[in-house]
């Protein structure tokens, strides 16, 4: 029942307050720094799985955790990329349209990859993954919600500029309840693997942080845009990536099961990088 129900709901209401923070022009956005967004969104589609993958075959994770490593590298960053975007001094427009691409563009994306993965990793054990249905799933669940919010924002902005706040604060509150529940639920799996995911949660998030720096450095963008490439490239969506994880769980029905697990982790260990990666690149 929560996995059909409050955790869609969860995840639609907290894409809901992103959408309180877009309009249009924030997709239009993009056509007046073409490079910077076209490298950030290369990353973030193309790049970050094909380093979970590598992260998964190195670190020999079992086929669930690989997949739960897939999907995380899947989901795009959400509001808190923005956030930490804004901390750190980078460009808070091209962080917003990068968010904003990405999240509509994992409609296609995640189940496509997801389904290859699943397969990939699981072989003839793997549950089969109905593309269409999940494509279908993550446009109610990401895409409906964040239009629903840009139209609120535009057709009454005093009313959206009072509530914003609030609506914010409580999507944050309910990321930390996903979390722990979800940390709750696999306590056993999470303890006893901790010594493996945490570690890989921490790579996969300092790779890509560095990657992104790395490859704006080569297009020689300045540092707002740099900075907001690496955060946009090194920070996921855990709550989208527990949500996904719950719809595609080998065991039908069950509650946040342990392909969660790694997005957990991540949405704890994720905050000891960025946090001093935030730091840094603001006094730098």
């Amino acid at each position: 029942m929560i996995v059909k129900i409050l955790l869609p709901i969860i995840l639609a209401f907290i894409m809901f307050s992103l959408g309180l923070g877009l309009k249009v022009s924030d997709f239009t956005r993009v056509l007046k720094f073409p490079i910077a967004f076209g490298a950030g969104l290369l990353n973030q589609v193309v790049l970050l799985p094909v380093i979970a993958l590598a992260l998964a075959h190195a670190f020999g994770l079992s086929d669930v955790f690989a997949v739960g490593l897939m999907i995380l590298a899947l989901c795009p960053g959400g509001v808190t990329s923005n956030i930490l975007a804004k901390m750190a001094g980078g460009n808070a427009p091209l962080s917003i349209s990068l968010t904003a691409v990405s999240s509509l563009l994992s409609i296609l994306t995640v189940p496509l990859i997801l389904a290859f993965s699943v397969k990939y990793f699981m072989g003839e054990t793997a549950p089969p993954v109905d593309v269409t249905r999940l494509g279908l799933t993550m446009f109610l669940i990401t895409a409906v919600p964040v239009a629903i919010g840009m139209v609120l924002t535009t057709k009454f902005p005093t009313l959206v500029d009072k509530i914003a706040p609030k609506v914010s604060r409580t999507a944050v509150g309910l990321f930390v309840i996903i979390i722990v529940a979800a940390l709750a639920k696999n306590w056993e799996v999470f303890s006893s693997n901790l010594g493996t995911l945490g570690p890989i949660a921490v790579l996969l998030n300092v790779v890509m942080l560095l990657l992104g720096l790395v490859s704006a450095k080569a297009l020689r963008l300045d540092k707002r845009d740099a900075t907001t490439i690496s955060i946009e490239s090194g920070v996921q969506n855990g709550t989208l990536a527990i949500a996904v994880g719950s719809i595609v769980a080998t065991v039908d029905g069950e509650i946040l099961p342990p392909e969660t697990v790694p997005a957990a982790v991540y949405s704890i260990t994720m905050y000891f990088v960025c946090v001093p990666f935030v730091f840094w690149r603001k006094n730098r």
